[in-house]
């Protein structure tokens, strides 16, 4: 199948309506973590940013952005696996795959963690600017494969951004489900040439991108917000089960003066009942089996 427009890809279903579900040990909420690790190229502008140019005239190499996120990879990835591993969580790992040959000391540390490595394009650019998309796809894919041994199940777009083939081309690749729709707080199947794939629930919210370089919220705000996050859709899953995510990355939740919140977030969510921690693909099969959805690869 393949709609005229994007949107027709996802047929309209109100959250009231969606049939009861159950998650293991009967849970009320299946939490992911996603971390996100990106490689941010010097030679091209950054895709964000912490400092204004000077003058407000962009100037390349732009060195003070470009070391803002290498901070992420050389200290604050480091943080952010240990406060995991000590707690015994895994994470789901969205990686541009050239992270495996650039920086393969990272990519190797998630790997040894069995976390879930989920595609993140291949390098951090936005889908609309490759003029090779299918191409940059499949090369994502083979790498990630390449280095772990298998074939990612999931797929997060750089900056959640899709043209119209996207979801055709993945499907295409093997993914079984992506992160981009951020559309609902169940999954949702969607419509490719392929075959369906799902939309597992990703965040715009609970994602320290939007509550610290966006809204420049305190160090304690994506705490906070998860946790009243969390306790809404812990009181809704006494009637049907619910997905949250929480996504970071190192250079913003792995800083000093974040962690420690981050941490004191895993540890509320441990303490609490009703929890299923889950990986994106684990949640993707739990709805497959739930409802009886093939994978488009099949």
């Amino acid at each position: 199948m393949r709609p005229g427009r994007l949107s027709d890809r996802i047929r309209y279903e109100a959250l009231v309506d969606r049939p009861r579900l159950t998650l293991p040990d009967g849970a009320r909420v299946a939490v992911w973590i996603i971390v996100n690790v990106e490689e941010w190229a010097i030679e091209r502008p950054m895709p964000r940013t912490v400092l204004p140019p000077p003058m407000g005239q962009p100037l390349l190499p732009d060195l003070p952005n470009w070391a803002w996120h290498e901070y992420g990879m050389r200290a604050g990835f480091w943080r952010i696996l240990e406060a995991l591993a000590t707690r015994g969580l895994r994470a789901t790992f969205a990686l541009n795959a050239d992270v495996c040959l650039s920086y393969p000391r990272v990519a190797g540390a998630a790997l040894e963690a069995g976390w879930e490595f989920m595609g993140h394009g291949f390098v951090q650019r936005p889908t609309h600017h490759l003029e090779d998309q299918r191409g940059e796809i499949l090369r994502a894919v083979d790498t990630i494969a390449a280095f772990t041994g298998t074939r990612p199940a999931g797929w997060e777009s750089p900056g959640l951004t899709e043209t119209a083939e996207t979801v055709d081309f993945l499907a295409e690749a093997g993914i079984g489900y992506v992160a981009d729709w951020v559309l609902d707080d169940l999954p949702c199947e969607i419509a490719t040439a392929h075959g369906p794939i799902l939309s597992v629930p990703y965040t715009v919210e609970t994602n320290d991108i939007v509550v610290h370089a966006l809204q420049h919220l305190p160090s304690d705000g994506l705490k906070l917000r998860s946790i009243e996050q969390f306790a809404r859709l812990h009181a809704e899953g006494e009637r049907n089960a619910r997905v949250m995510a929480i996504s970071v990355h190192p250079y913003l939740t792995g800083v000093p003066h974040r962690i420690g919140h981050f941490e004191a977030l895993l540890d509320h969510l441990l303490a609490g009942s009703g929890v299923a921690w889950m990986t994106g693909g684990e949640i993707a099969e739990w709805y497959r089996r739930q409802t009886g959805m093939r994978a488009a690869a099949e």
